[in-house]
């Protein structure tokens, strides 16, 4: 079953229209006790008491607010009108929000793909969308959507490595469609709730404690490599036009072992840690 609109009446129009009515109640009264006629004040006195009793269908709905309807344990369905409204007096109404809210999970220790255990968590924007499903397809729908996030969060880490060192999407370096593919996740669980994921994103990660300092190391060591990798390619580009240039202006004619002992100095400067030492040469390459 899905939900469905609930009776109900506009509720100023109502209670203007029950005021009259009981001011008519209570001139009928007054006129039967008026002529000495209490057996005719017994009618009006028993609608009295039918008016005060219809009186109590009244009730207010906030803005973003749905009430549930019940007659009896029977759903009979679901007002979202805002303002003031009339229904059955009999019906038990059950206030609903339907205001977006976000819940922050708790930190889970779970194992990435690559099977290194991270912490991490997430915070999901939701709503309720379907009154009937929220109040009646599952206990506590609160407690059920904390449930199942942490579940799809599980779940989704799984299928990605904490850092990718190849073209794999990584929980890292991937975040809009991890994001996406964790609030698929989550939605598709709570389906059954009624219930609206408009957003989920990772709010913590990091390794766990008992591995985050080797992998702190692995991520420098990691990085060092990459940096020495483009300093090296900058060197030999560098080297590479130090000698078309020292060709091409005719500075100075270069065999291949002057060369060699060019680019030699060159990487050794350029790509060096530390600030190099000049060694003059007083004789020449080949008897120095």
């Amino acid at each position: 079953m899905n939900e469905r609109k609930g009776f109900s009446l506009p509720g100023i129009a109502t209670l203007i229209a029950l005021l009259i009515i009981g001011l008519l109640l209570a001139w009928w009264i007054v006129t039967a006790l008026a002529v000495a006629d209490p057996v005719g004040a017994v009618p009006p006195i028993l609608l009295g008491v039918l008016w005060l009793f219809l009186l109590s269908g009244f009730f207010q709905v906030q803005p973003n607010e749905a009430r549930v309807l019940q007659l009896f344990g029977r759903y009979t369905g679901s007002v979202r009108d805002a303002g003031l409204r009339w229904t059955n007096p009999l019906y038990s109404k059950r206030t609903l929000s339907l205001r977006v809210r976000n819940f922050d999970s708790d930190k889970l220790k779970v194992n990435d793909a690559d099977g290194n255990p991270i912490e991490i968590a997430a915070v999901v924007v939701w709503q309720v969308v379907e009154s009937y499903e929220a109040i009646f397809e599952v206990e506590d729908y609160e407690s059920f959507l904390k449930i199942q996030t942490e579940s799809a969060l599980r779940q989704m880490t799984q299928n990605y490595a904490y850092d990718s060192h190849d073209e794999r999407p990584s929980l890292r370096s991937h975040g809009e469609e991890v994001n996406a593919h964790l609030r698929d996740q989550v939605q598709e669980r709570l389906n059954k709730a009624g219930l609206k994921v408009i957003e989920a994103r990772i709010s913590h990660l990091a390794y766990a404690p008992e591995i985050a300092q080797v992998m702190l190391q692995r991520q420098q060591a990691n990085a060092i490599v990459a940096a020495r990798e483009r300093i090296v390619e900058g060197a030999v580009g560098m080297a590479q036009m130090a000698l078309k240039r020292l060709e091409a202006d005719g500075v100075v004619e270069l065999d291949p072992e002057r060369k060699a002992a060019i680019v030699a100095n060159l990487l050794v400067v350029l790509c060096g840690d530390r600030a190099t030492q000049p060694v003059v040469n007083t004789g020449t390459l080949y008897n120095g």
